[in-house]
């Protein structure tokens, strides 16, 4: 496994050179996950998740991000420590900049946390107009491929601390859930009509939307199994695509080139 933070600069060069040039960032938060599940569930799942799929993939995992853009859960309920989503814009687009300086010819972005997505991909676009070459990918935990979509949106559209990720952490990091308030935790999902996009607090009574009451060990189990297996797969294919396509980002095509 080629984990950055306990590989020195020689071995990282090393690496590179022998063809692992493919970079693996995980990337969560640290947010209110209602009163039955720890503030770091996001971030737990990205880091477990990439961790494991690392050690069966030709990729270098870079240490865990452990803040996002988690603005829309309000400071109804404390624990939540959030980034602006220009300020993640720039947090990932700088890392970028360095990963692509040693070398490194693919970067995946895999995101746990829903509301990451837009300045993710603001970075992803300016990383690969900046670097020309450069290829940046955006996947997301909860959304990997269909079961895994499915599994996550179960019980709820708007889910948050719902039934897969409270099952998730059940299976993985039975720590960061507390038993004694699951079963009472469950609210429902009231965004269903809702033109606007309303902040947590405008939508949710303790900050679940879904059911945890219906989570168990076993369907987080299975569910982490499937998300590993699929993530893997898409490393494997990842670390090997090249574009369709070998020109340049900023040479113009001239006057009766093809293209033209």
């Amino acid at each position: 496994m080629y984990d950055l933070h306990h590989m020195t600069w020689e071995e990282v060069a090393e690496a590179v050179q022998a063809g692992i040039d493919t970079a693996l960032l995980p990337i969560g938060a640290t947010e209110q996950h209602g009163p039955h599940m720890g503030c770091g569930m996001d971030t737990a799942i990205a880091h477990t998740l990439c961790s494991d799929a690392a050690r069966q993939t030709p990729v270098i995992l870079l240490p865990t991000l452990p803040y996002g853009c988690s603005i829309g859960h309000s400071k109804r309920w404390p624990g939540t420590l959030a980034l602006n989503p220009k300020t993640l814009i720039d947090v990932i687009s700088d890392l970028g900049d360095w990963v692509q300086s040693a070398g490194i010819r693919r970067l995946i972005l895999v995101n746990g946390h829903v509301t990451n997505e837009a300045p993710l991909r603001c970075a992803l676009e300016i990383l690969r107009a900046r670097h020309d070459g450069f290829m940046v990918a955006l996947l997301h935990t909860a959304q990997l491929t269909p079961r895994v979509k499915y599994a996550h949106f179960s019980d709820a559209d708007d889910w948050h601390a719902n039934d897969a990720e409270t099952a998730l952490m059940m299976a993985l990091h039975p720590e960061l859930v507390r038993e004694d308030k699951r079963a009472s935790a469950d609210d429902p999902d009231r965004t269903q009509d809702c033109i606007f996009s309303h902040p947590v607090n405008r939508t949710s009574q303790n900050g679940v939307t879904g059911f945890p009451s219906r989570a168990t060990t076993a369907k987080g189990r299975e569910l982490y199994q499937w998300m590993l297996d699929d993530l893997t797969e898409i490393l494997m294919k990842a670390s090997q695509e090249e574009a369709p396509l070998a020109q340049s980002y900023h040479q113009r095509v001239r006057s009766g080139e093809h293209g033209a």
